[in-house]
């Protein structure tokens, strides 16, 4: 596979200055629009995106399992970012047909980036959390303490939101704990912790189970913090809707029977996604991350805690849900106005 080029993120950002939103202008300008799918031997081929982490696990054991295959899905590639964030830009530049990506960046390139796409299912609730070096954080009150290192993905993140979550919730100094924070990406972040350079880190899942199982704890999940919060979700571009809805509703199809599968077959499916992120081979954007993620190794045992405790899977989505994180976006200033959820979800298929 070939490496695609990258462009800048900044439009993921907070919308707080003009200067961001001139940088979107230029990046849309310069972007050519239209479907990443080709025809190839008379059937299509689509380009399908996951984060490399647990919250894809239905796409990991659906590719593992060929249920892509069998729904006369034809993968032109599959391609693996390590944040959302670094998916959302894949989204902006055109590359991506269908992706399972959390909610938050999906809104972000929506909105911020202007890319037609929908949410077309769930994936899962929650997957998040903030671990510690317990020597040195003991409650939630800790990570207020000057100096103390925090390590979060970008503003404009769902680790970011959650972190959030947790100044609201336990009403800690915002200013203090936003000074700790040092930005980078979860495998980063993983390292930052075992070498002693951070002292929390708020990452995604398998991450904070990686995290338990070299010694740190567990202090804040989601569900601590975000009752029924909307994890990832599968997003499709208006382009293969209107074009090929055929395509929208197998992958839909596959995505509630994987999912179904996931729940009922959780230690099968932890060595399945295990093996698939244990994959170095894999093509992972961006390419420093993906080096710094194979210095560690995920346990089918790590994986089954992850799918257990950090997640819950689930096709469902509701409305509601996605209103409440648009509020919340605006709230934080990652998005300028909000919107009606009904504008960026066509659920038609999950109710066949």
């Amino acid at each position: 596979m070939k490496m695609k080029r990258r462009y800048p993120v900044c439009w993921l950002l907070p919308l707080r200055s003009n200067a961001i939103i001139f940088l979107v202008v230029l990046i849309m300008l310069a972007v050519p629009w239209g479907t990443a799918a080709a025809q190839e031997n008379d059937e299509l081929s689509i380009v399908l995106a996951v984060e490399f982490n647990a919250h894809a696990a239905c796409a990991h054991v659906a590719r593992n399992k060929g249920w892509y295959k069998a729904e006369g899905i034809h993968l032109k590639s599959y391609d693996s970012y390590v944040t959302g964030m670094a998916l959302a830009a894949g989204l902006l530049r055109g590359d991506v047909d269908a992706a399972y990506i959390c909610l938050i960046p999906a809104i972000n390139v929506y909105v911020n980036g202007n890319v037609p796409l929908k949410v077309v299912a769930g994936t899962h609730k929650y997957g998040y959390a903030i671990v510690v070096n317990p020597s040195v954080i003991k409650i939630p009150q800790d990570l207020q303490r000057p100096g103390i290192r925090i390590g979060c993905s970008r503003e404009g993140s769902p680790t970011d939101a959650i972190l959030h979550k947790a100044i609201e919730t336990y009403v800690l100094d915002k200013q203090t704990v936003t000074a700790n924070i040092q930005r980078m990406n979860p495998p980063k972040q993983l390292m930052a912790l075992k070498t002693g350079q951070l002292d929390a880190a708020v990452v995604p899942e398998q991450y904070p189970s990686m995290a338990e199982n070299l010694g740190f704890k567990v202090l804040l999940k989601a569900q601590d913090l975000w009752s029924d919060m909307q994890g990832s979700v599968l997003v499709v571009t208006d382009d293969l809707i209107q074009n090929h809805p055929d395509i929208v509703e197998k992958l839909v199809k596959v995505t509630r029977f994987s999912t179904d599968w996931i729940n009922q077959h959780p230690k099968e499916a932890s060595e399945i996604i295990a093996s698939q992120l244990n994959n170095t081979g894999t093509t992972i954007f961006p390419e420093k991350a993906a080096k710094l993620n194979s210095q560690f190794t995920v346990t089918p045992e790590v994986m089954e805690t992850s799918l257990i405790k950090g997640l819950k899977y689930s096709t469902d989505i509701w409305p509601s849900d996605v209103d409440e994180t648009i509020a919340y976006m605006v709230n934080l200033g990652y998005i300028k106005n909000t919107f009606d959820s009904s504008r960026i979800l066509d659920l038609r298929w999950l109710s066949q």
